[in-house]
C-alpha cells in the first residue's frame, strides 16, 4: 500500500511540475525541461529519502530495499522524461 501511495504521489508531483514548466514557458522557452529536470532530481531524493527509512527504521535489508526504490523512482521519472519528450 505505501509502494502504491509513492507512486501517486510521484505522478502528481510530476503533474504540478509539468503544469508550473508549461505556466513559465511563455517567459522562458527551456521552463519545461528545467521542470522536468528539477522534478527527476528531487524525486530521487524523495524515493532514497523513502529507501533509507525502510532500511533505518522499518529494518530492511539494501537488497530488499532495492527493487521497490527502482520502482518508485524509475515509474515516475520514466514518465516525466517519456512527457518532456513526446509532449512539450
Amino acid at each position: 500500500m505505501r509502494t502504491a501511495l509513492f507512486l501517486l504521489s510521484g505522478f502528481l508531483f510530476l503533474a504540478a511540475s509539468l503544469i508550473v514548466g508549461k505556466l513559465f514557458s511563455t517567459n522562458y522557452p527551456a521552463a519545461t525541461t528545467v521542470a522536468t529536470a528539477v522534478f527527476v532530481a528531487a524525486w530521487l531524493l524523495i524515493a532514497g529519502a523513502n529507501m533509507w527509512i525502510g532500511v533505518a527504521r522499518a529494518g530492511y535489508s539494501v537488497a530488499d530495499e532495492l527493487p521497490i526504490l527502482a520502482l518508485i523512482f524509475g515509474v515516475p521519472a520514466a514518465a516525466a522524461i517519456l512527457a518532456r519528450w513526446r509532449f512539450l
